[in-house]
């Protein structure tokens, strides 16, 4: 991990104070985790970004799943991460994902 990376990681545990455990879900881990697990897609959930996901993001959103990254969208907050953006990564990246619940 390069060193922007890791000050985007500590910012955002900064920033997360608490850590969400999934519950009676699947994925079995913490948002914090889910979270890192998805630095290789940061570049395509920027707001604004017209990047495509990488082959490595997709990687990652397959290996989370549907469950985690549902945490992730109904999560705290994530500074530098277009929510609607990361909902459509499963799409982008031809991953049969059933959609998330916002808010739920």
């Amino acid at each position: 991990m390069d060193k922007k990376t890791r000050a985007l990681v500590f910012l955002m545990l900064l920033s997360t104070t608490t850590q969400v455990q999934v519950k009676g879900n699947p994925c079995g881990t913490t948002f914090f985790s889910a979270l890192v697990q998805l630095i290789p897609c940061r570049p395509s959930v920027a707001p604004f970004s017209s990047l495509p996901p990488s082959e490595a993001c997709c990687a990652s959103i397959q290996a989370l799943g549907q469950p985690c990254l549902c945490v992730l969208v109904n999560g705290p907050p994530i500074s530098g991460v277009d929510r609607i953006t990361a909902m459509q990564l499963p799409n982008k990246c031809a991953i049969n994902f059933q959609p998330c619940d916002i808010g739920k």
